[in-house]
Order: C-alpha cells, then structure tokens, then sequence
C-alpha cells in the first residue's frame, strides 16, 4: 500500500502578469506545510512534481520547512491546463462574457467555470486551446497508474487545482461539472491524501490545512 499526498501549489501571483510565480504568501505556505510534516514525522521517499514554476517553488518550500526531501521527478503531466487559452478560447465565441479589468476574482472565476464546462463538452476550437479536455482527463491518468505501480511507501505529488480534480474524477467517478467545482474548492498548499494499491486507489482526506487551521494563520487559507 502507497500514501500519496497531492498538494496543490502554494498561492501563485493571481492578477500579475506572470501568474507562474509562488507569492510571498505562497512560498510561506509551502514552508509551514513541511514544518507540519515535520511535525508529525511524515517522511517521503518519492516525491512527483509538475515542471512549472510555482511546483518548483512549493516543493523547494516544503522541502526548506521539512528540512529534507528526495530529488522530485519533474513530469508535465501534473501541469494545470491553460486556463488562459481556455478562456480566450471561450470569449472568441462569447465576448459578452468578457470580465472587465479590475474586475472582482468572483467574476473570474464565473467566466472560468463556463469556459471550462464549453471545454469539458467539446465546443471550444481546439485549434485555440493547448489540449483537449481529453487529452488532460488522459494525463491525469497517466499519473495515477504511475503511482500505482510505484514500490515507495509514501509520496508527495506537487501540482495545481485541476489536475488534482481531474486525479479525483479517475478516483470517484464523478462527472465533469464536479471537476470544475472541485478544482475551484481546492486551497493553497492543501493536501489530499490517497492510499494506492496495484488494483485501485482511494480517498482518504480531501482538501486538508492543518498547518494553517490555527488562529494566528486563518489568514493565510486562500483560494488563487
């Protein structure tokens, strides 16, 4: 049996010009999410990690506040799809639906989730988006077929929101809609735990901060 903890990336620069980047913010929830492992003598002999910047620094956070970590095996397989050309991809049918600048991040997230429901059933041009809804849906399970056939004991993948939705949607069988709204619940430098066999992988905790579920770091418990 594999323990696999999929963390979502500490909160990236939303609303900046490059998005790919851990905030000041994200890079100490990534520190304090390691000192909590550490804490509570949670050890890693595997450690899986997307090739964006934001994986990079969330786990080097983890690792610093951990004080040790395997060298991680890079895959873009655990990259978040491009939520950017997604949404162009929507507007070039649907410019009504263009959110104003300085808009509210609610906003936002209300065109997203409509662009990627348009995604999820085929409709956008493909030639506007990176990659199929499945072609994402395809990598996602690429990755969890690897941590079955993984020999470690416990694993910490480090991605972003919708892939570990996507991972989720192999796991319980739910349908695309629950995808969208699943990767719009999950917090920064959250972790949901998993127990893998050769056979089947399941749930055990989902979405979990208990390195920030104190009264001096509610604060720091966000969304993007």
């Amino acid at each position: 049996m594999t323990d696999i903890y999929l963390v979502r990336h500490g909160q990236a620069s939303f609303g900046k010009a490059n998005y790919d980047k851990l905030s000041p913010l994200g890079g100490q929830q990534a520190h304090w999410l390691g000192e909590y492992f550490k804490q509570r003598d949670i050890v890693f002999d595997e450690v899986l990690s997307g090739d964006m910047v934001r994986h990079h620094e969330t786990t080097q956070g983890i690792a610093n506040g951990l004080q040790y970590l395997p060298d991680p095996t890079v895959t873009s397989d655990l990259n978040e799809f491009n939520f950017q050309a997604v949404a162009q991809a929507y507007l070039s049918a649907n410019p009504q639906d263009r959110v104003p600048e300085g808009a509210s991040p609610a906003e936002y997230y209300r065109l997203l989730k409509k662009a990627m429901l348009a995604w999820s059933e085929n409709t956008l041009p493909e030639a506007l988006v990176e990659e199929t809804w499945q072609q994402f849906e395809a990598r996602a399970a690429n990755v969890l077929t690897s941590l079955q056939n993984s020999s470690a004991q416990r694993i910490l993948v480090v991605s972003s929101g919708g892939a570990i939705a996507m991972m989720l949607k192999h796991i319980l069988g739910y349908s695309a809609p629950m995808v969208i709204n699943m990767n719009l619940q999950i917090r920064n430098a959250s972790f949901t735990q998993c127990y893998a066999n050769s056979r089947s992988i399941h749930l055990n905790n989902f979405n979990s901060v208990p390195h920030l579920d104190v009264i001096e770091k509610l604060h720091a418990i966000t969304y993007s």
